[in-house]
């Protein structure tokens, strides 16, 4: 077996690959294109498709194909193979330069949210060369982008290399300010700490509802649930160490950064971590993780549930999305130093991410929201709807001191004695991890919390670097035109942005009622709990300003993503309610009846054999059965009745999910888990959720 090294982007044509098979001008060229941005010609484009298309054959490879992020949430692929007909009646295997560029894929069945009309099917794929081909199972990957046949963007890919290059542009302004003249250009780093659920696959295939939706719609809360806190960190049972050890190899053979591994709060959910990499990048690794999850899942009779919910009374998976910027240098621009309050550079940027935050904070709760976030969001597991930043002590004091022009006194380095003298000391953080925070500094990075685990972190990502790039912009556009002494104008700055903005700064108990209240009573924050509302931003005039004037979006583009978002959430809902439908008419009515028949059998048979018997147990299980049979009945009809009004347009229809739909849906769940609590578990149609949770 390989070493991890050896086998470490073994299918990925990486730069140490391209390195030895291009020539050097060749190579050297295709380094401008993927760091300059320099035009990549056909010549150029058909020397690496050469090389690529023979490294891919000689590691199994038959086939091609562009590898792209549609507006489904997903990836798409189309296969085509390499074989081109020879003179001889045989074939060839060839790969050209206009088939690595470009393709066109049938558009027509993608979401476009209006876009184009669905007869009109042309689309295109384009080469991302920042983002390096792989091979899985025998077909070589190519990342690109995809957009319409008029030009617009149809992925998430495309909107987020617009705006990193509007976070590049717009901080490379305030580095040569900085007299930073050596930095070439500016990236943005991303690690997203993925969360989801293992269950055991025969009894997944038992459930509709899992099957339908990805999380269960029916289930009453077993005796033991997460309540002893002995699941996190605990001892990683075989099965799923095997599953992890599995995923590891696969997701290392891909280049991804596979890290750390870990059981999460809940029983049977667990976490992966990568190593930081490259925003647009750390993208496409995300997609291939989560679609890996599946596939190694499957081989171990396991299915990986990546659903915000899976289960009702239990945490939720998220997606920590931990962002940074750093230049070509390898310098994190948001690394506070030893005294964060001589840093100038650093200081500027940090409140250029806290006015970003502040001014597109209805964006960035717009950013993560979907209808299985709904129900994780503000859950006391997750952070809360209202968007607000955590600091920490030493910047709080920092900011503090420069918003009242008063000295900064520095707060005192805690050595951490553990109280045992064999145990080493060490000096504690400055600051603390505050999980109730939606964005929240961690040292030299920030914490974007919000994300559901079954999202693309593309569209967050997004949403921040446009935001912090148009605070740049007004800084630089500010300190170029500064009248004066360059570093008292950069002082003011500075204060001016803290007073304006530190509403959206807070440190505390981001699950307290009385935050929610001081957030929007007091502060004047959004608190945009579910999607029909956070939806709403991204029509906002501001934010459409915002994101066209930097070139992220058109117009048009945006009112696309708000069409099919709200399709989405109307779809997504839609199914689960017509799902409980089915499954409480064909599965659990049937059930309980069954079992009340039973009942009513065997007591009559009790009383016919001893008259003098009470027989208050069967009597008191048979009419509340009865009466739950009837209740489940109509609220069955009442959900139906409910679905089948929805009309008008998709904004329409989600409101009406929001308040009506939803209310329904609930009412209904409310009363079956309450017959499945009196039911026989061996009537029960399906896996419960003791069964579920604890079954691997």
């Amino acid at each position: 077996m390989s070493t991890v090294p050896e086998m470490f982007g073994c299918m990925v044509f990486d730069d140490k690959v391209m390195r030895a098979r291009l020539s050097a001008d060749v190579y050297r060229s295709l380094r401008d294109t993927m760091n300059k941005g320099k035009k990549l010609d056909l010549s150029l484009a058909n020397a690496v498709a050469a090389a690529m298309c023979e490294w891919a054959v000689e590691n199994g490879a038959t086939h091609f194909t562009h590898w792209f992020q549609p507006l489904t949430g997903i990836t798409a692929e189309k296969h085509d193979s390499f074989i081109t007909p020879a003179p001889d009646s045989h074939v060839i295997m060839e790969f050209s330069g206009k088939n690595l560029i470009t393709g066109e894929p049938d558009a027509s069945s993608f979401p476009s949210g209006g876009l184009r009309a669905t007869f009109e099917a042309r689309g295109y794929t384009a080469w991302d060369p920042t983002s390096y081909a792989f091979i899985k199972e025998k077909t070589l990957c190519i990342p690109t982008a995809f957009c319409s046949y008029g030009g617009e963007a149809l992925d998430k890919k495309t909107p987020l290399l617009r705006s990193m290059e509007a976070l590049n542009r717009e901080a490379m302004r305030i580095l040569k300010l900085f007299g930073r003249t050596d930095v070439k250009h500016v990236v943005t780093n991303v690690g997203p700490e993925q969360e989801y659920f293992l269950v055991d696959r025969d009894m997944y295939l038992k459930r509709k509802d899992l099957i339908y939706t990805g999380r269960t719609l029916f289930g009453a809360r077993p005796p033991k649930g997460q309540e002893l806190d002995d699941h996190y960190f605990g001892a990683i049972k075989p099965r799923v160490k095997a599953f992890m050890e599995e995923l590891n190899e696969e997701l290392w053979k891909l280049g991804i950064y596979a890290k750390t591994e870990h059981n999460e709060v809940a029983p049977c959910q667990h976490e992966l971590a990568p190593i930081f990499t490259t925003g647009n990048i750390a993208s496409d690794h995300n997609q291939l993780t989560m679609e890996i999850m599946k596939k190694v899942a499957r081989k171990h009779n396991l299915v990986c549930l990546l659903h915000e919910k899976p289960f009702a009374g239990v945490n939720g998976s998220g997606k920590h999305n931990n962002w940074s910027i750093a230049t070509d240098k390898g310098v994190n621009l948001l690394s506070p130093g030893e005294t964060p309050y001589d840093n100038a550079q650093f200081l500027l940027f940090l409140v250029a991410v806290i006015r970003a935050v502040d001014e597109y904070q209805g964006l960035l709760r717009m950013s993560v929201t979907s209808a299985g976030n709904d129900h994780r969001l503000g859950a006391n597991e997750a952070p809360p709807a209202i968007v607000s930043m955590f600091l920490g002590d030493e910047l709080t004091a920092v900011l503090e001191a420069i918003e009242t022009d008063s000295p900064y006194e520095g707060t005192e380095k805690h050595r951490l004695r553990l109280g045992a003298d064999v145990l080493p000391r060490f000096n504690r953080d400055t600051t603390d991890r505050n999980r109730t925070s939606p964005f929240a500094f961690t040292g030299n990075k920030f914490e974007f919390r919000m994300v559901g685990s079954n999202d693309s972190i593309s569209c967050a990502n997004v949403m921040i670097n446009g935001a912090v790039a148009d605070s740049l912009r007004i800084f630089a556009d500010r300190l170029e035109n500064c009248e004066g002494d360059f570093d008292t104008c950069l002082h003011d700055l500075i204060r001016d942005t803290i007073k304006e903005h530190k509403r959206i700064l807070f440190n505390g108990n981001g699950y307290d009622d009385a935050w929610v209240k001081e957030a929007t009573e007091v502060r004047g924050l959004k608190n945009l709990r579910t999607t029909p509302d956070a939806l709403q931003m991204v029509l906002d005039p501001s934010n459409v300003e915002m994101l066209t004037s930097q070139k992220i979006y058109t117009e048009t583009e945006l009112h696309s993503r708000y069409e099919i978002s709200m399709e989405n959430y109307v779809r997504t809902v839609r199914i689960e309610a017509l799902t409980m439908v089915d499954m409480a008419r064909k599965e659990i009515l049937p059930a309980v009846v069954r079992y009340c028949g039973d009942l009513s059998a065997g007591l009559n048979a009790k009383k016919a054999a001893a008259p003098e018997l009470a027989c208050a147990y069967e009597t008191r299980q048979i009419k509340r059965l009865s009466v739950l049979i009837d209740g489940i009945d109509d609220a069955t009809e009442v959900l139906e009745r409910s679905v089948l009004a929805l009309e008008g347009d998709n904004t329409k229809q989600a409101f009406h999910i929001r308040d009506e739909v939803l209310c329904r849906m609930a009412e209904l769940r409310a009363l079956c888990d309450e017959a499945e609590t009196m039911t026989a578990a061996s009537y029960w149609p399906f896996p419960t959720y003791g069964d579920l949770l604890f079954g691997v």
